[in-house]
């Protein structure tokens, strides 16, 4: 197996651990907001004013008003999230799956129908109210980890090829999701601070010119930059993508160079039999200084990129996306009725998820695959390939995120609708889930 399979695999394992911590997190959530006692603390929690202040100054603040813990979940810790985001895709784009245009077309255009389609069905079934049709964005993305996590029940039984469509698409799905949040869910720019958060970038952009590749100086900077978004009027989380795309990919002197470095140092040593168990020898003042050259040379060998990639994946997997999804996956279903699901921004998002997403993404690539722009992928076959289209409609972090954007300051009215909106994410995702695994069931050569 190639390099860059073992390196797929390794995500694929990764995100599809995070899924189950995420379904434990959704469920517990759901649990909380509907028992008596419970929901009332576990609303009102996300209410409580939150500071990080020096003097009068405080950093978690908006227009001098502190955030609550809601808001802090939603626009610091999910730019995190974003930041970690923009990092793999900088990265697919630079070595992974979207790095040429054979490896990248068919996810991007397949994305291409999946956030289109998707827009239209909310448009046409969501009646023509302006508060309502705020939320047309919801369901355009596809959550890597839970559509990942539905394709590891079937193990080697899925070719790899579909696999790496899957990962490509979400990748793609975000990236989209990310313009968007920044084009439409931003709202009274103060040039002030469009300019200071201008300011940041030029200094990163100066950091790749003059070779800094110290990722505390990317993460520093990043921290002002958020600091500025937050309150230029631009979406706060976007700093993060904006750090994540500044943050250099390359190395100080390239890869050749601190090679040879460890192959020198490595060729002082003596050579020693390995079946001598009981050999231990006692090193020299020198040949200590020669381990840490050795080491140092090796942390080199690693851009920032990766480093800070690494650093973050089980700060994002085990702790940002779970408690995002205990703080937005709770949905008061005492207040609703089931109409909620068969109406208004309830359904719109539901089949925007379900038949939207579907439509979408397998309608392009198909058309694609027949005019010969791309192949379908290796080992594969169209009932296959249509069962993972069906995958795809599994939306849940950044379409709960969207949500949040689209209704949330918008008082009783857009609590509700926020409620429902949310509903539909769930109800959509689990059908996209369970049709999913039944047609991968049918469709997929057995193992």
């Amino acid at each position: 197996m190639g390099t860059s399979n073992y390196s797929f695999l390794s995500k694929f394992r990764r995100h599809v651990n995070s899924s189950m911590v995420l379904i434990f997190f959704t469920v517990l959530a759901l649990i909380c907001a509907n028992i008596s006692g419970v929901k009332e603390w576990y609303f009102s929690l996300w209410q409580h004013p939150v500071g990080l202040s020096i003097g009068e100054f405080n950093f978690f603040s908006h227009n001098g008003h502190p955030l609550t813990l809601g808001q802090l979940i939603n626009d610091f810790l999910m730019a995190i999230f974003f930041l970690s985001v923009g990092l793999e895709i900088k990265r697919e784009i630079r070595v992974g799956e979207l790095s040429s245009m054979d490896k990248a077309l068919l996810p991007i255009i397949g994305a291409c129908g999946g956030m289109l389609v998707p827009v239209i069905v909310f448009y046409l079934i969501c009646p023509s109210d302006s508060m309502m049709q705020r939320g047309l964005a919801i369901p355009m993305a596809t959550d890597i980890a839970f559509s990942l996590g539905v394709l590891s029940v079937f193990k080697s039984r899925v070719p790899i090829g579909l696999k790496i469509f899957l990962a490509a698409l979400a990748v793609a799905d975000d990236l989209g999701g990310i313009i968007v949040i920044a084009l439409f869910y931003s709202s009274d720019i103060n040039l002030l601070y469009i300019g200071l958060a201008a300011l940041c970038v030029a200094v990163m952009v100066l950091g790749n010119i003059f070779k800094i590749r110290t990722r505390y100086f990317y993460m520093t900077i990043g921290l002002v930059l958020w600091y500025m978004m937050l309150n230029s009027g631009i979406h706060a989380t976007i700093a993060g993508v904006i750090v994540a795309f500044c943050v250099p990919a390359t190395l100080k002197k390239g890869t050749g160079h601190y090679l040879e470095r460890i192959r020198n140092n490595v060729n002082k040593f003596p050579v020693i039999d390995v079946d001598d168990t009981n050999n231990t020898i006692v090193w020299t003042n020198e040949q200590i200084h020669t381990l840490k050259s050795i080491e140092s040379a090796a942390d080199k060998m690693i851009s920032p990129l990766q480093e800070l990639e690494d650093s973050l994946q089980h700060m994002i997997n085990y702790f940002v996306i779970p408690l995002f999804a205990f703080a937005n996956a709770g949905i008061d279903l005492s207040l609703m009725s089931l109409g909620s699901l068969f109406s208004g921004v309830g359904l719109s998002v539901m089949l925007g998820l379900v038949i939207g997403k579907f439509v979408g993404v397998f309608s392009f690539s198909w058309l694609a695959v027949r005019l010969k722009i791309v192949s379908l992928p290796a080992n594969t076959t169209w009932k296959a390939f249509a069962s993972v289209c069906v995958v795809c409609g599994i939306g849940f972090t950044v379409s709960m995120f969207i949500a949040d954007l689209s209704y949330s300051g918008m008082g009783a009215e857009g609590l509700a609708l926020l409620s429902q909106a949310k509903l539909g994410v769930l109800c959509g995702s689990v059908v996209s889930a369970v049709a999913g695994c039944y047609l991968l069931n049918k469709t997929l050569p057995e193992a």
